[in-house]
């Protein structure tokens, strides 16, 4: 574990004479120092997917089955965020604007900057920039670090902390720079992201979780793992199945549930004398509500719940803790009612036996009604389905989910609760907190401000940690030529790396200058020359922007920059 700086003490007996003497206060004679941080730990807790609706629905479940008058959460709730995201366009197509993606939020929660849907913690430009995550910055500030989560560790909401591309989808990408970001623990889903590897070019016979070993990682991938750490094992990577962590109706005993995820990274993380910061995410919450699987959302928010809990007791024991909750968005655009009834069957909301995921190949297969009825009664409390229903099964519901979504909406008609889509909602979110962050997110915020208060609660510095990798790194937009090479867009790099671009009409040329350099590329033949001679290096031209490849750049320049195939980015 990382450990303490040693601090200079400023008082002596012969310093406090002196300021006697001269009737100087030591107020006036020392300079004040930084104010202190509020807590020395952090935790980060994420339920995605998790609008108003979901949080209701899972506090009504409890009070009318289990006798439960409220969830966890409830006893530390102080507002509620906005989530929209930057307006982005990929090829004249708007793939972003009010409406956030995990990626887009996530950034916003992590970072403190907007950017837009998918992107992975960097700006909303055709070259971007890094922002750093008030991990990387706890990172810097010698803190211990970690991520759990129930979906992939590389997915989105992890992501955003520790890694930085253009497209949420390079989850390899995410999961190698995992390797060199020091998170600490790693615990949640997604192990496939971890195998596979290429040097060189070429698929290598050691896989991510290789290399993460050689770097002193303990690898688990089951619950007897996890229970099997001690203070040995101060640093983790935990993959509970090949993709995400199965939701909480279809797990077996092998598979660790969120709380004991969290309890066991606090275990570890809390040995540091500097402190940790860590984000919990109960990811699963999102998936169920993306198929409308309202039996399976209600267990996933639970699951949740039950982390809040472990959060809490260590928070309240540990007494130097700030905790921060909050959802990146609300997923389904759910409804605690339909069709007039004023009424919800809550009883029937646990009588489903496994996710509606576990059905999918058994729905696929299904060649008649009676096939289907005798899928549904297996599965939930429904002997009496209709032929209605099940032809409404068998045809799906012209959604991707197909059958799934028919069989979802069947069951969700039966619950008496309703769904917009198959897609995320513009809803505010809750926000809950306990400890001194609690004051600087109280009331209506933006989900920005999650950020901004998490680094001033421990007093880290997110501008610092920004400024680091700024210095190394940049994201540009880019295309590969039909010969193989890579293109980048000549004038937003160009000025991304202080360079002046002019155009000249009659010759049809471009001219990039830096210092006394200058590139100049003619769009109407493709040559391209450097400082007045004529050179071999390709340029393109798509959709009247001209492309041209990093060496010409280098050249403009006088760096060396190279670029990262998986990371897709530049490094300076």
């Amino acid at each position: 574990m990382k450990k303490k700086a040693v601090r200079t003490l400023l008082a002596s007996c012969m310093a406090l004479s002196v300021l006697s003497a001269t009737a100087v206060s030591a107020e006036d004679a020392v300079p004040a120092e930084a104010e202190a941080p509020k807590s020395k730990n952090l935790i980060v807790l994420i339920g995605d997917g998790m609008g108003p609706a979901q949080v209701t629905a899972a506090r009504n479940y409890l009070m009318y089955n289990k006798g439960i008058d409220h969830l966890t959460l409830d006893s530390i709730y102080v507002g509620q965020a906005t989530t929209y995201a930057d307006r982005g366009e990929d090829g004249g197509t708007v793939v972003s604007g009010v409406v956030t993606d995990s990626a887009s939020a996530g950034t916003a929660f992590a970072t403190g900057n907007k950017t837009y849907n998918a992107a992975i913690s960097i700006s909303n430009e055709d070259v971007s920039v890094p922002f750093a995550s008030v991990i990387e910055a706890s990172e810097l500030a010698g803190k211990a670090t970690g991520l759990v989560s129930t979906a992939r560790i590389t997915h989105a909401t992890p992501a955003v902390y520790a890694s930085h591309v253009r497209s949420r989808d390079n989850e390899n990408a995410i999961a190698s720079q995992y390797l060199d970001s020091g998170v600490d623990v790693l615990l949640g889903g997604g192990s496939a992201n971890f195998i596979s590897k290429e040097e060189n070019g070429k698929r290598s016979d050691k896989t991510i979780i290789d290399d993460f070993e050689d770097k002193g990682y303990t690898y688990i991938s089951d619950r007897a793992g996890l229970e099997g750490l001690t203070e040995e094992n101060d640093k983790v990577l935990g993959l509970f199945g090949g993709s995400h962590v199965s939701y909480v109706p279809d797990r077996s005993e092998e598979t660790p549930n969120l709380a004991e995820m969290t309890g066991k990274a606090l275990d570890i993380l809390s040995k540091d004398e500097d402190g940790f910061t860590i984000m919990i995410e109960g990811g699963r919450i999102d998936h169920a509500a993306h198929a409308n699987d309202f039996p399976s959302m209600i267990q996933e928010v639970l699951d949740f719940d039950a982390a809040v809990k472990a959060a809490l007791d260590f928070a309240k024991k540990d007494g130097n803790t700030s905790i921060v909750i909050t959802a990146d968005h609300e997923t389904g655009g759910l409804s605690l009612s339909r069709d007039n009834i004023y009424e919800l069957n809550i009883d029937l909301w646990d009588k489903q036996k496994n996710s509606s995921e576990s059905l999918v190949g058994k729905l696929k297969e299904a060649a008649t009604i009676e096939d289907v009825k005798a899928i549904v009664a297996a599965n939930t409390w429904i002997t009496d389905l209709t032929d209605e229903e099940a032809e409404l099964i068998l045809a799906g519901d012209g959604s991707s989910y197909g059958r799934e979504g028919g069989y979802n909406a069947v069951i969700s008609k039966r619950l008496l609760v309703g769904w917009s889509g198959h897609g995320h909602s513009a809803v505010d979110v809750g926000v809950w907190a306990y400890g001194p962050i609690a004051d600087m997110v109280t009331g209506q915020i933006d989900n920005t401000q999650i950020a901004l208060a998490s680094a001033e609660v421990i007093g880290v510095d997110l501008e610092a940690a920004t400024a680091k990798l700024q210095e190394k790194y940049l994201y540009p937009k880019f295309k590969v030529s039909r010969e193989g090479q890579v293109l980048f867009p000549a004038k937003a790099l160009a000025e991304a790396l202080g360079g002046k671009v002019e155009w000249n009409a009659d010759s049809r040329t471009a001219t990039i200058t830096h210092g006394d350099n200058t590139v100049e590329a003619n769009i109407e033949t493709g040559a391209v020359v450097l400082n007045g001679t004529a050179s071999e290096l390709a340029s393109d031209v798509d959709n009247g922007k001209l492309y041209l490849p990093l060496e010409a750049f280098n050249e403009l320049t006088g760096l060396s920059m190279t670029w990262d195939t998986l990371s897709e980015r530049i490094v300076k």
